[in-house]
């Protein structure tokens, strides 16, 4: 050969049977065959081989595989977010003239799709109260073709009774799907209470450094897997094999970053619910959050996401300049990361409820508990 010819010839000279306590990080597009008649155009690469890159390399199906171990699930999908995510359970199960169910306190961008996008291609996604639990039997149509839970819910933290909206979605023959990015897949059983499609964004816990996006899509049987694969296949929803290995990573501290969490966001959230000027605190282990007898009920454990409004007399521009003294706690929208993030969300509005811009929600990290309440209390002195 050529010398030329000889820097593009792929065949590996460095033995293969290196073996390590890591996933490689696989890169590539193109899926070489041996012969002609072994090429293939197939989404299933877990069970027929590998066949474009597109559907992920072995960096991408081992993530996916280990996620859906940890759920209990049939089969994991990888995506490039939570929002995609998102978008191909929708795509999977409703079309133009289907109707959907959705909780008014699920994440923003999944209720932004169901009025914008969704809309424009004549799905109608209807609104729920979070807490209806059984009752929901009476808001299910004849196209309904899904129904979305979140619990918590995003932001105002409401826990749904899952299992009841299950049976009664269930028994109309409706598909149950649930953001479990909470729960991180593992605090929460979703299968084991009879839901059809979890998803997570794995940009939260599982990455947990606030450094990938990312997300998943497990299904509890051969039918939703071979309807969310169909679309799957469609959407094109290719991911980074540098952004799964990162996930991998995650994946190996997972247990110890949530019990860790748990501990210092229930101690900080106690300590809030003490100050005289602030007047909830939404947190699933504490009675004052709406379902919390569900969260008894339901999961193993609790997360580091929570929210609190302050009193009626104190005024937007008040919160605002607590946000702005505090010092450890950075101002951001993700959680899930090491660091503690605050952020107010002045326009949150639910139905029959306006929180007039007092509502902070709040993202503990791995910083020394003790320096974290310190920082709050020193911002809250500056404004009482």
């Amino acid at each position: 050969m050529d010398w030329r010819t000889k820097l593009l010839n792929p065949k590996q000279k460095a033995r293969q049977d290196y073996k390590s306590l890591v996933t490689p990080v696989y890169r590539g597009s193109t899926v070489v065959f041996d012969e002609q008649s072994l090429i293939k155009d197939d989404w299933k690469q877990s069970e027929n081989g590998y066949s474009y890159g597109l559907y992920g390399t072995p960096t991408a199906l081992e993530l996916g595989a280990r996620i859906c171990d940890i759920e209990g699930a049939k089969h994991t999908f990888i995506v490039p977010g939570g929002q995609s995510a998102i978008a191909l359970v929708y795509f999977a199960f409703c079309k133009s003239g289907s109707h959907a169910l959705v909780p008014h306190s699920a994440y923003g961008p999944n209720k932004a799709m169901a009025e914008g996008l969704l809309r424009d291609l004549g799905i109608e996604v209807e609104s729920y109260d979070p807490l209806i639990g059984k009752d929901i039997k009476k808001l299910i149509r004849k196209n309904t073709s899904l129904i979305w839970c979140e619990s918590p819910g995003s932001v105002t933290m409401e826990i749904q009774d899952v299992p009841a909206i299950v049976k009664a979605a269930h028994e109309k023959g409706v598909p149950v799907a649930l953001d479990n990015t909470y729960a991180a897949g593992v605090l929460f059983d979703a299968f084991k209470y009879g839901v059809d499609v979890s998803i997570q964004a794995l940009t939260k816990y599982i990455g947990g450094h606030s450094d990938i996006l990312l997300g998943s899509v497990s299904v509890r049987d051969d039918s939703v897997y071979n309807v969310i694969g169909s679309i799957y296949m469609q959407l094109g929803l290719a991911v980074s094999p540098d952004d799964c290995s990162l996930a991998l990573r995650g994946l190996q501290t997972l247990a110890i970053r949530l019990e860790q969490l748990e501990k210092a966001t229930f101690q900080i959230a106690l300590k809030l619910s003490e100050i005289d000027i602030i007047e909830n605190v939404y947190h699933p282990a504490l009675t004052s959050c709406p379902g919390h007898e569900i969260w008894k009920r339901d999961f193993t454990g609790s997360a580091s996401v929570f929210s609190f409004t302050f009193a009626k007399k104190i005024s937007g521009d008040q919160v605002e300049k607590f946000i702005n003294s505090l010092n450890i706690f950075k101002i951001g929208l993700s959680w899930g990361g090491v660091t503690s993030l605050a952020v107010v969300y002045p326009d949150l509005v639910r139905p029959n409820k306006d929180f007039e811009g007092r509502l902070v929600r709040l993202n503990i990290g791995l910083e020394a508990t003790n320096d974290l309440i310190n920082d709050l209390e020193i911002a809250i002195s500056k404004i009482n």
